[in-house]
């Protein structure tokens, strides 16, 4: 039996984060002292969870890791879970000024924008007029994608922003 299958196994088919059961073909290896910092293989040191919160997770250090998970206070929202676009008929929800920001910030890119979600929440932290913490870099990609601006698969990113306001 492979590691993946195992783990999945062992954590009933569920992500080791969230709890919710992660479908075929998005599940993958989170090494909690990532592989980069020093981490093992074994199955002590991997757990099994969506593709699109290992890649957003990365190489961190564990204790960031777990500050991502526990700055969600009890209400830890799985980015997998924000995968689905709306489809057109969806209202979309209002956004916050962080995001108003970021999505303009995003407009000004045109075709440089990132392409990885790494990279995305990357540039999200790095806007100099705003000091977002982890926490305001998730609800901002909650709030994105939830608007369908963007999409995020295997850790690839795909933009449908809205017009620009003149």
């Amino acid at each position: 039996m492979k590691q993946l299958e195992r783990l999945m196994y062992l954590q009933g088919g569920c992500c080791f984060f969230c709890g919710q059961p992660i479908p075929a073909g998005e599940a993958s290896i989170e090494h909690l002292l990532a592989k980069a910092n020093g981490g093992g293989n074994g199955d002590d040191n991997c757990v099994a969870c969506c593709k699109t919160l290992n890649a957003l997770l990365g190489s961190r250090a564990l204790k960031e890791k777990l500050t991502i998970i526990m700055n969600q206070r009890g209400q830890f929202k799985c980015p997998m879970m924000l995968l689905p676009s709306p489809s057109p008929a969806a209202k979309a929800t209002p956004v916050d000024e962080n995001t108003a920001a970021v999505i303009a910030d995003l407009q000004k890119r045109g075709s440089a924008r990132p392409r990885k979600l790494d990279t995305l929440r990357n540039t999200i932290t790095s806007l100099k007029q705003f000091k977002f913490k982890e926490e305001d870099v998730m609800s901002v990609l909650e709030q994105l994608q939830t608007n369908g601006y963007v999409t995020i698969q295997d850790g690839k990113v795909t933009y449908e922003l809205p017009a620009k306001s003149r």
